[in-house]
């Protein structure tokens, strides 16, 4: 039996992984069930990358281990992680979350081109709005390709948020 639960929320730019989470997490507080929540992305944000670790994976992993020590020693076992690729990342979950039995549940966000760049224009007001759309879908075909079998896909186009999190929800069994 796993003594650590972690739900992977993957998907491209514009896709809804932080609100999905946030919804999720609503609906797990509503259940009354315990958990955490971390936003990946601010896992690694730091300028300059590190010089022996210019992907900052290893800065993400440092951060998320403490992160993740920290709920634990407060008795939590569950965890809500949001990143575009986190559900190809399962050995640096392993690895951060303490190395013992741990299960891990995969939910990729799909959407199409036309509503990630819609979703993408509404938020992004600066200067990285073109590079966004550009990755958004490099990274879409990537996921499409890699992610694990077991990986649970959500569409997300055109659905309130509500049902979709109520979808990962029940992916989860929590």
């Amino acid at each position: 039996m796993a003594t650590h639960e972690v739900l992977l929320i993957a998907g491209r730019s514009g896709v809804g992984k932080s609100t999905v989470a946030w919804e999720v997490s609503e609906q797990l507080r509503a259940a009354g069930v315990a958990h955490c929540v971390v936003e990946g992305d601010l896992m690694g944000q730091v300028h300059p990358a590190p010089a022996d670790d210019p992907d900052r994976s290893a800065i993400t992993e440092r951060n998320l281990a403490a992160v993740w020590a920290n709920f634990a020693a407060l008795g939590h076992h569950r965890l809500i992680y949001t990143n575009t690729v986190s559900v190809l990342e399962g050995a640096m979950f392993q690895r951060a979350m303490g190395g013992g039995p741990l299960r891990i549940v995969r939910v990729l966000l799909t959407a199409d081109d036309v509503t990630a760049r819609a979703r993408l224009t509404q938020r992004e007001t600066g200067s990285q709005l073109a590079p966004h759309i550009e990755r958004s879908g490099l990274m879409a075909r990537h996921l499409a390709r890699h992610a694990p079998e077991d990986t649970v896909r959500v569409p997300t186009d055109g659905r309130p948020i509500v049902d979709i999190a109520r979808q990962v929800v029940a992916a989860t069994g929590w």
